[in-house]
């Protein structure tokens, strides 16, 4: 195979994992877990010191936590996602409380807008999955003005969210020639995405709790609203099924600090903010 070949093969396979995530990613209902991620996005424009009537693009928004951060900080926020129904559920969200956000489906591989149209460009653990990790972050830094700013919350890949999906990838390889999504939660892959486009990055180490009331409350939840986890579970069966609950609950143990029946579990999350160069 010759190096067009290889490189339009690379390409098409990469479309083709792209599609199988986003009906991962339509599978269940993500907005359930979603919408418990919420100070996530909260934090993060405090971290961005995002202005009222600045222009905000959320890439990867989900249902809307990022997006209804900044609606409420007063900017002109423009929320995306490739999965409708999520975008539905971040509109049903901004109506309840009264904010004027613009919903609209895109890929964070092939944004539909011009060169240097925003102030700031966020995502909240959603642009970090992406296949072509490079495309995505070029088309950040693209829409992004000069002196912007795009903040990003990405899983670290030793948080309990980076296990789940090594713990996943043990029972159902991820496909070849995909990078991790984890990645992202390094300052190192961070610096090699946005060489030459960033005047500077900054990241600090940050902790999402995740509440329930139990291990198998919190397996439930995901194994059934969590697209990925959703997946995992439909692709095994009998005895690989149950030892995959039982490596899950081995992690989930392990990491458990409530010291009663419930679940307090913290998730390392990488907060980056990148200034546009």
């Amino acid at each position: 195979m010759s190096a067009v070949d290889s490189a339009v093969a690379s390409v098409a396979d990469l479309a083709a994992v792209k599609a199988r995530q986003q009906v991962a990613w339509s599978t269940g209902d993500y907005a359930v877990v979603g919408t418990t991620l919420q100070i996530v996005g909260e934090n993060l424009c405090e971290a961005l010191d995002v202005r009222a009537g600045s222009r905000v693009l959320d890439v990867a928004a989900g249902n809307g936590n990022a997006t209804l951060a900044a609606a409420r900080r007063g900017c002109e926020v423009t929320s995306t996602d490739y999965v409708p129904s999520l975008l539905d559920a971040g509109r049903a969200r901004a109506q309840a409380e009264g904010l004027a956000v613009q919903f609209e489906e895109a890929d964070a591989e092939a944004l539909p807008y011009a060169d240097a149209s925003f102030d700031t460009v966020m995502s909240t653990f959603g642009v970090m999955f992406t296949p072509n990790q490079e495309k995505a972050a070029a088309e950040l830094a693209r829409v992004c003005k000069p002196g912007g700013r795009i903040g990003l919350a990405n899983w670290t890949p030793e948080s309990f969210i980076g296990q789940v999906f090594r713990t996943i990838g043990k029972y159902i390889p991820p496909p070849a020639g995909v990078k991790s999504p984890a990645l992202w939660g390094t300052k190192a892959r961070l610096e090699e995405l946005f060489e030459g486009r960033a005047r500077t990055i900054a990241t600090i180490n940050r902790y999402f709790v995740f509440r329930y009331r139990s291990p198998a409350h919190f397996i439930e939840v995901f194994r059934t609203f969590y697209g990925p986890m959703n997946k995992a579970f439909a692709a095994l069966e009998g005895e690989r099924q149950g030892a995959f609950v039982a490596d899950l609950m081995t992690l989930i143990e392990s990491r458990n600090r409530s010291n009663d029946a419930t679940l307090v579990l913290p998730s390392e999350y990488l907060e980056v903010v990148v200034e546009r160069r």
